[in-house]
């Protein structure tokens, strides 16, 4: 008892009174840091935007007390000698400087600390740099609590700025994902589903950096960024494969089922918020395309398959010219037109 005193005390001060040591203290902070499993979502996603993400995917799924989240981005990626040091205090990226955001000061070192003092396991499933990340962590939620109803979206509305906010609705992880997506829109880009979800979505989306003659030539995918694997894999093995090395599990019948289309890529979460505004209209006054019943009538379905077809033709100007979404292709239509935005992110 009186050993394990020691590791946590510097010096007696009399009366009771003792000056903690430095790792105790950091250990006591880390665990007032994180309260809850919607803390320690938003502290993955500012790390991710810190380390100059523009796609995030969150990926989350919850059997009996243990939940599992793993959130892979295309940031600038961690060395493998630090996949396990960025997890102690004080370790940081960030030397000349700290970012200020709404949820207070980032950039002390702590965050990853933080989550792992909180969790069952915290850990880098894989990453290099300039390949991105994909980080996994497992909460117990008897130990870090969270919300009961997991699955309802937020509702939103405008601020007197004009500004879509979150309105009312549970702080769970979803929200969570919506108010970080609000405050990062035109630099971030969340996506949030289960893993088979984030793994459709992320096939889908993700448009390749290297040719299909250099695909073929790499001797493992293992080469590629994190995300563009999951674009690259050949077939439902090969899928599956590389799913599980980014900490991504599911079954090869899953796999056969997003190979298939079964299984469908989810919009980002800035567009399912923008789609569910009460009263959504464009700025230029033209109704929503789905919303309209004075004339055209789309699918759900097919609206978003029409986005995704616009995606990839909008690509080669992408490629051309150094562009890149902040969301995906806007559809509305006017009584005599079909109008189609592409919104711009603002260039470094």
């Amino acid at each position: 008892m009186g050993g394990e005193r020691a590791l946590r005390v510097e010096e007696s001060l009399g009366e009771g009174y003792v000056r903690l040591r430095v790792a105790e203290a950091e250990r006591r902070q880390a665990k007032h840091d994180i309260r809850c499993v919607e803390d320690a979502i938003i502290e993955m996603l500012r790390n991710a935007r810190d380390a100059g993400a523009h796609h995030i995917y969150v990926a989350t799924t919850r059997e009996g007390d243990l939940r599992t989240t793993t959130i892979l981005d295309d940031g600038v990626g961690i060395p493998q000698d630090m996949h396990e040091r960025i997890f102690e205090a004080r370790v940081t990226s960030k030397l000349d400087s700290v970012h200020m955001d709404r949820w207070g000061i980032h950039g002390r070192g702590m965050a990853l600390f933080s989550i792992l003092e909180n969790s069952v396991s915290a850990e880098v499933v894989s990453s290099a740099p300039g390949k991105g990340s994909s980080i996994r962590v497992v909460t117990n939620v008897s130990e870090l609590p969270e919300r009961a109803d997991q699955s309802s979206w937020p509702s939103v509305e405008r601020n007197d700025e004009g500004a879509l906010v979150c309105s009312r609705g549970p702080h769970n992880i979803i929200r969570t994902c919506c108010e970080f997506a609000l405050e990062e829109r035109g630099a971030c880009e969340v996506y949030f589903g289960s893993p088979a979800e984030m793994v459709a979505t992320a096939r889908a989306r993700v448009r390749p950096s290297v040719s299909a003659s250099e695909l073929l030539s790499l001797k493992t995918l293992e080469q590629l960024p994190v995300l563009e694997r999951l674009h690259a894999a050949a077939d439902a093995g090969e899928l599956c494969e590389q799913a599980a090395s980014l900490g991504l599990e599911m079954s090869e019948r899953t796999a056969h089922r997003i190979v298939s289309g079964q299984i469908s890529p989810q919009k980002s979460v800035l567009s399912h918020l923008v789609q569910t505004e009460p009263n959504h209209v464009s700025q230029k006054g033209e109704v929503d395309l789905a919303r309209d019943r004075r004339s055209l009538r789309v699918s759900k379905d097919d609206l978003e398959d029409f986005s995704y077809a616009l995606e990839g033709a909008f690509q080669t100007l992408c490629e051309r010219y150094y562009l890149s979404l902040s969301a995906d292709p806007r559809i509305s239509i006017g009584r005599d037109k079909i109008t189609v935005t592409f919104d711009l992110r603002e260039r470094d």
